[in-house]
């Protein structure tokens, strides 16, 4: 099956994770990607071969100095051909570089500009790196036990989704059939996926809590939970799954999830009792047949072992694959550029 990108070119001047990030998912949709990098190469490549690896395969690599006239008229050249430009640098650079639009648009006026930065174009060059953003959002004070202090998530989680939301501006924008520039700010996307917790303290003031082993504001029992032998989250959303749940543990009670909200300390008292009868691999094998949402807190190598189809190969490098799955379409997963392996420009479509 021919790719559903198949036949849209991309460009992207990104460093490290969320620009990268967002060219993957295209790139692993077929589309081609091209990387324009500096002399001296997107900075990730000195992180790691694997880090660099597992958020460029696929693309291609082409080397400009932006800060000269030469490199700009490479960089028109190759807007002229292209669908999309991405970029995530400072605003400043983005502006001084003619990454935008209004620099473009004589080269190209169907090339779609995505910038990805910190607040937004017009902000300022404050720092705007993944774990500050978490901090000024509020996500960084919603997340760890709440006796002790705010805690980050143990991923990128900040520019991972802002590559995503990048990604579908983009593509939004190529199908409307418009150029135009599209900005995604970092700050901007973790206050929207803050959604429920921001629409309650917008409409009734009421401010998020941090509570503990990460439980829900809304749903009871929601929450990571001790058992005999490691922790268990546990998810129950509906008075179903509580049914279900409760035969299984021997809890009697607490029917309704009303009764489970305003009796919140009592259902979680009678919880954590009835998990210590198991740990928490047996309970995930209970509570699955039952259709009740549990799983076992595990590594994340114990969980590549359990889920192998996961990992895919790319070049030298075993990599997760493309979470999108296509009816009758599988990715191809090339290897990572070499730094500039592709000169100044790539081939022109006709010549491939």
């Amino acid at each position: 099956m021919t790719a559903p990108l198949a036949g849209i070119r991309v460009l992207e001047v990104g460093t490290m994770l969320a620009g990268p990030y967002a060219t993957l998912m295209l790139a692993d949709l077929g589309a081609e990607v091209i990387k324009i990098e500096p002399p001296a190469g997107d900075i990730s490549r000195q992180v790691g071969d694997s880090y660099f690896a597992s958020l460029n395969r696929g693309k291609r690599s082409v080397r400009l100095d932006l800060n000269d006239r030469a490199g700009q008229q490479r960089l028109g050249a190759l807007a002229a051909e292209a669908h999309a430009l991405l970029v995530n640098l400072k605003p400043s650079a983005i502006q001084r570089l003619g990454l935008t639009y209004d620099a473009l648009r004589h080269w190209n006026e169907r090339l779609v500009c995505v910038a990805i930065t910190g607040f937004g174009l017009d902000a300022g060059d404050h720092p705007a790196f993944d774990y500050v953003i978490q901090a000024a959002t509020g996500v960084a004070a919603l997340t760890g036990d709440p006796a002790g202090p705010p805690t980050l998530p143990g991923y990128s989680a900040a520019d991972n989704s802002t590559g995503l939301t990048a990604a579908l501006g983009l593509l939004a924008q190529i199908v409307s059939g418009r150029g135009g520039q599209v900005e995604v700010s970092l700050r901007d996307v973790m206050f929207s996926q803050l959604n429920y917790h921001a629409a309650a303290y917008l409409d009734t003031g009421a401010a998020p809590q941090r509570r503990p082993f990460g439980a829900h504001s809304y749903y009871v029992p929601a929450q990571l939970f001790p058992t005999a032998d490691g922790y268990l989250a546990l998810f129950i959303t509906h008075d179903g799954f509580w049914k279900s749940f409760a035969g299984e543990a021997g809890i009697e009670g607490f029917t309704t999830m009303a009764e489970r909200v305003a009796r919140r300390a009592e259902v979680l008292a009678a919880v954590t009792a009835a998990l210590t009868g198991d740990n928490a691999d047996g309970w995930e094998r209970r509570l699955r047949p039952l259709g009740v949402p549990a799983a076992a807190v595990r590594t994340l190598a114990e969980a590549l072992e359990l889920v192998p189809e996961a990992v895919v190969t790319a070049g030298e490098h075993r990599l997760i694959g493309s979470p999108i799955r296509v009816g009758g379409y599988r990715p191809r997963y090339g290897p990572p550029p070499a730094l500039g392996e592709y000169g100044e420009r790539p081939p022109s479509r006709a010549a491939r």
